[in-house]
């Protein structure tokens, strides 16, 4: 990792972020990029452009500004000489497909989960996670609502299934692989087995790749693998999932997979996923 991306939005949480991000950054000799991306008040409020809402327009304006003080504030505080930190600005009603672009010369993304009770954050659209690691085809550590670990990847959960998302984030998340204390793997009962593809033929994968942690095999049965992969998290005492995005894109629409909406709305850990 040489190029790292962080989303801001002016709430407490993205000060975490940017911590993580920032020591993810030192850790690696990478550059890092800080983008404060909201909606524009005049985009995320439609009304306030209707005659006669002039005075609601300059509320919304000021209060646009004082998010952008804010988020400022928190990169300004963040930024010490020995990383490089560049700050970058989109505020206009193409945010998605700016971020995207951004995003193509990372190597890894730092973002949020999206929380619609943040009132602090600003307007940011509600599929921005999905899209950006969808439309960039880059990895990204998405953090939760919640308060997450400092320092992710003591034990890893690996929600593994034979296709190239999967395969994707699990190389993506070699750095944190190998230093892991503890690496458990959940695979679907039908697949767990597979010699070719299942859990046995990624630890073997894991240990040429110098992965010398201990590693344990689950198996997941029946429906609903989104909140079983959270439950088995919470057993395993997991501070990282990694996982494929599944998902595609349709006239700029994200249309996600059952278990990747699952883990997104209802995620208390960090999650690294890739598309």
């Amino acid at each position: 990792m040489k190029s790292i991306l962080v989303h801001l939005d002016a709430s407490p949480r993205s000060a975490q972020r940017l911590a993580l991000a920032h020591r993810l950054a030192r850790q690696h000799g990478a550059g890092l990029t800080a983008v404060f991306a909201v909606l524009p008040a005049m985009v995320a409020v439609p009304f306030s452009a209707a005659e006669g809402a002039y005075a609601a327009t300059s509320l919304l304006e000021e209060s646009e500004h004082q998010l952008r003080a804010r988020a400022r504030a928190m990169f300004e505080r963040e930024a010490v000489a020995g990383t490089p930190m560049q700050w970058l600005e989109v505020r206009n009603d193409m945010l998605e497909t700016v971020m995207v672009e951004h995003a193509l010369f990372a190597d890894l993304l730092v973002l949020g989960q999206h929380d619609p009770d943040d009132t602090e954050a600003g307007s940011v659209p509600r599929g921005l996670v999905a899209s950006l690691v969808h439309d960039s085809g880059k990895p990204a550590l998405v953090l939760p609502a919640q308060d997450a670990p400092v320092t992710p990847g003591r034990r890893v959960l690996i929600a593994w299934k034979p296709t190239r998302e999967a395969a994707r984030a699990v190389s993506a998340a070699r750095p944190w692989l190998l230093a892991a204390e503890q690496i458990d793997i959940a695979c679907t009962l039908a697949r767990r087995d597979d010699e070719r593809t299942g859990t046995g033929a990624l630890e073997r994968w894991l240990r040429r790749s110098g992965v010398s942690a201990p590693i344990r095999s689950h198996g997941l049965a029946g429906t609903g693998v989104g909140e079983a992969l959270l439950s088995m998290a919470a057993d395993t005492d997991a501070d990282l999932l990694v996982m494929g995005c599944y998902g595609h894109s349709r006239a700029r629409e994200l249309v996600l997979g059952g278990v990747t909406r699952t883990v997104l709305r209802a995620m208390t850990l960090p999650v690294l996923m890739a598309h």
